[in-house]
């Protein structure tokens, strides 16, 4: 699978593409649509599910100096406001503050970001490190793994500085009662 055709699957959600848009019509610096979300779109569409089957949320990030929780708060509420319609469950988060609250609701180290990528890249698994946004007339995706555990169903662990193996063997769990032909890689693989 390549870059354009991970973009078609994971964009045949309508919530993705409409939060795409929102992020971008928001201007919010360095805003991604992140995650789940695009990944479990695309496992739906290629084992024939419905597009939205098993997606808990969608997560956004953005990165702004400003790390008040009085700034991000503001921006949670706008985008509940704009995505309301969709009722589906919206989780933006600035990255330049996630340190100032990861260690206490995780119990894990997490030194401070210097953009969203760096956010994206300690995701909990390689095959969600990714990320989508506007740009110019198109789109712009990260994805530091590429598309091949996306397309192969494959969850693989990524042992970063705040994994953890016993929240990786949950999520895994949960993933592989939704989508029982997923394949994980074991965390001490």
């Amino acid at each position: 699978m390549n870059r354009d055709e991970f973009l078609t699957l994971a964009l045949q959600n309508p919530a993705n593409a409409a939060i795409v848009a929102e992020l971008h019509r928001l201007a919010l610096p360095d805003a991604w649509l992140v995650s789940g979300c695009l990944v479990q779109t695309v496992w739906n569409v290629l084992s024939g599910r419905a597009v939205g089957h098993g997606i808990a949320d969608y997560d956004a990030f953005y990165f702004d100096a400003d790390t008040s929780w009085e700034a991000e708060d503001a921006v949670i509420r706008t985008l509940q406001e704009r995505l309301g319609h969709l009722g589906a469950k919206v989780e933006i988060r600035n990255q330049a503050r996630v340190h100032l609250w990861y260690p206490d609701k995780h119990g894990l180290p997490y030194p401070p970001l210097r953009d969203s990528r760096e956010g994206i890249d300690r995701f909990l698994t390689q095959n969600t490190q990714i990320g989508v946004r506007r740009a110019g007339g198109g789109y712009e995706v990260y994805a530091p793994h590429g598309f091949d555990d996306v397309a192969g169903l494959i969850a693989r662990p990524n042992p970063g500085p705040n994994f953890s193996a016993a929240n990786y063997a949950a999520k895994a769990a949960r993933w592989k009662a939704l989508w029982p032909e997923l394949t994980v890689i074991a965390a001490d693989a």
